[in-house]
């Protein structure tokens, strides 16, 4: 059997995520990610930091203030890990300062846009990506700070003088549930990633010290349970979804 028409179009995206911390890539858009690889599109992603900080602990943990210090080199194993694991073309992280790390919205937006725009290595101009998945806005100061920048990077102007990006997608976040209600997430844009949420739920536990009890929304178990009701919303067993702020065919 030959490939459906959306695996068709999607064999041909050039596909450049970014993502503001690891993990959030596997939240959102890991089994979209796998299977444009699969299909032999091309999939890049460009972090917005990672860095040494207190986490909460697990119920296991000895530290009587209940925290937990994860190094910035711990995290970067666990990224290159999951990186791997998506086989994605190529990855970057902008800034691996502790002090930026969870504090992106300190970065002036001017500078955040620049580097997405051209001066990071895998920025827009440089990958000249036909779809963008960006993080949608949430309570997070990070995702907020680069969902910004990323619209600001991707406003209408001459093509002549700039990359346009015909397709631009906010993706999914298990904690995007706790937004007012202006500012909630509503799919209108679905993947279907049946054959790819094993992958999916393996990248994201390759973020090990970032998981959490199985009622945590954000847990393995968490997040398998908000793909397959993405996918029953299609009427499909797994499905991402995003909401669509730019497609032009």
């Amino acid at each position: 059997m030959g490939n459906t028409p959306g695996e068709d179009f999607l064999a041909r995206q050039r596909v450049l995520v970014i993502s503001p911390h690891p993990d959030d890539e596997a939240y959102g858009c890991a089994g979209t990610i796998a299977k444009v690889k699969a299909l032999g599109g091309e999939a890049y992603v460009l972090f917005g930091s990672i860095g040494t900080m207190d986490h909460y602990g697990s119920d296991d943990n000895d530290d009587d203030s209940g925290m937990l210090t994860v190094s910035a080199d711990t995290r970067l194993q666990e990224c290159r890990a999951a990186m791997e694991l998506l086989q994605v073309d190529d990855w970057e992280v902008m800034f691996t300062d502790d002090d930026i790390h969870m504090a992106l919205d300190t970065v002036p937006r001017k500078e955040l846009v620049r580097l997405i725009e051209r001066d990071a290595r895998l920025a827009i101009e440089t990958i000249k990506p036909t779809m963008l998945l960006i993080p949608a806005t949430s309570y997070n100061q990070d995702h907020e700070a680069l969902h910004r920048a990323c619209m600001t990077a991707t406003r209408p102007g001459p093509r002549c003088s700039r990359h346009f990006v015909p397709l631009v997608l906010a993706y999914d976040n298990t904690s995007l549930f706790w937004a007012p209600d202006h500012e909630r997430f509503h799919p209108d844009f679905f993947v279907d990633i049946t054959d790819y949420l094993p992958q999916k739920l393996d990248a994201l536990r390759t973020h090990a010290s970032q998981m959490r009890d199985p009622l945590f929304h954000g847990s393995p178990e968490g997040l398998e349970l908000q793909t397959r009701l993405r996918g029953r919303e299609i009427t499909t067993d797994s499905a991402e979804g995003f909401m669509t702020l730019r497609a032009v065919f």
